[in-house]
């Protein structure tokens, strides 16, 4: 999943987020510096990670992928899934996109001194773009992927992302709609149970 979903699978939890969201951010014992309700937050990110890599219908449209986008596919369907979940919003939350994305803003800015330094480079570009709302529509989402494919070292096809993203639609909306609810279950239950700081 990208960083909508991640922000989204959170709940309400502000410091929670935090953690979720610039997870992909924090390597090694620098971990070790954050709160621990951030270090949960990374927990649980790393653990989203771990169940949808490890989810059938996610394998599946992996695949579907490859031959177009070769190793970058899971990259392509994490940020395939994150326009999913920004179109249909309303069919997974309650609060308003709009709403929702200022909030979790909001709260990187009040927090912005505790970040990783990849990700206080990035969060200004991502305000600047609303990325997070952006996600929702394919103009977009073509500057995300050309973007992405101009500072890759090697050939991603991401610049064709769109192009299949379009020709495939229902078909990967269907695999996004058959998985969240499972990673929704999921995560739940593993802040229910606290089971976060034990990862």
């Amino acid at each position: 999943m990208n960083f909508l979903a991640h922000a989204f699978l959170s709940g309400d939890d502000a410091e929670l987020m935090i953690g979720n969201f610039v997870a992909d951010s924090i390597k090694g014992k620098t971990l070790a510096d954050y709160p621990q309700r951030i270090r949960d937050g990374v927990a649980l990110h790393r653990a989203i990670d771990d169940f949808t890599d490890n989810h059938a219908v996610v394998r599946e449209s992996i695949e579907f992928l490859r031959p177009v986008f070769s190793k970058f596919s899971g990259v392509v369907l994490d940020i395939y899934f994150d326009h999913f979940l920004a179109r249909n919003w309303s069919d997974w939350s309650k609060r308003d996109l709009t709403e929702y994305v200022s909030w979790v803003y909001k709260i990187l800015i009040r927090r912005y001194l505790v970040l990783p330094p990849r990700s206080k480079r990035i969060l200004p570009f991502m305000m600047a773009q609303n990325w997070l709302v952006g996600y929702a529509n394919f103009r977009d989402l073509e500057r995300v992927f050309r973007g992405m494919s101009r500072r890759s070292n090697f050939y991603s096809g991401m610049e064709l992302a769109v192009i299949f993203l379009e020709e495939n639609h229902v078909r990967l909306e269907s695999d996004f709609n058959a998985y969240f609810p499972d990673l929704i279950r999921f995560t739940n239950e593993m802040i229910e149970k606290n089971e976060l700081s034990e990862q």
